[in-house]
């Protein structure tokens, strides 16, 4: 298990789920940088936070510090990363952070499970296509996003998950959501992916939040009535 400090956030992340250009990001301060910086800008006291793809769970313990670790819901796919990520919430004061372990589906997904990419860089792991290698492919419970909104209510959601977020946005959210942040995989979009990505979300009416956004992370705002 190797273990790196960023913000004072003492993380454990098992060998397994490390690559080296993984560590070194870790090691230098540039994991998930751009993420922090808009959940430490955005997140306030009484925001009920809702964090898609926790990875080691650093987003999930900032959010915890604006709104209390009791307020902050991290899910989490991969099953490689479910003891660490458990860990590392208890080990930095958020024993009160509820963690759920799924991949997060969008509603027109019929079954209970998907199968998912465990890959060997934990941030690259996703639901797994036709190209994925067998060895690699684990099954885990599908987590329909309709219900994690219903159950939770969250203010603030961040979504990380490499690939899926294009059919999230496809379907209505609810009011109780006013700022999603969300990494954009423009690699596996295209124009018309975010196009179709961002147009989803204007229905929902959200729009981009000028603070936060960059490069592949886009800050949505919701728009006032």
């Amino acid at each position: 298990m190797a273990s790196f400090t960023l913000d004072d956030i003492k993380l454990c992340v098992p060998d397994k789920a490390l690559t080296e250009q993984l560590r070194k990001h870790l090691e230098n301060g540039n994991y998930e940088w751009k993420e922090a910086g808009a959940v430490k800008h955005h997140v306030k006291a009484g925001d009920t936070v809702l964090d898609i793809g926790a990875g080691a769970g650093y987003i999930s313990l900032l959010a915890g510090r604006a709104a209390g670790p009791e307020n902050v819901v991290a899910v989490e796919a991969n099953p490689m990363m479910m003891e660490a990520l458990r860990h590392n919430l208890d080990d930095n004061g958020a024993k009160e952070t509820r963690l759920l372990h799924g991949a997060v589906v969008a509603d027109n997904f019929d079954e209970d499970s998907v199968l998912f990419a465990s890959r060997p860089a934990f941030w690259a792991s996703s639901i797994a296509d036709e190209n994925t290698d067998p060895s690699r492919i684990v099954e885990v419970p599908a987590l329909k996003l309709s219900a994690l909104l219903e159950e939770h209510q969250p203010s603030v959601v961040s979504i990380d998950v490499e690939g899926g977020e294009l059919e999230l946005c496809q379907q209505p959210w609810p009011a109780c959501v006013r700022l999603v942040v969300m990494e954009i995989h423009s690699s596996l979009y295209k124009a018309a992916g975010i196009k179709a990505i961002l147009d989803g979300m204007s229905a929902n009416n959200m729009t981009i939040m000028p603070w936060g956004t960059r490069g592949e992370l886009f800050v949505l705002q919701r728009v006032k009535d």
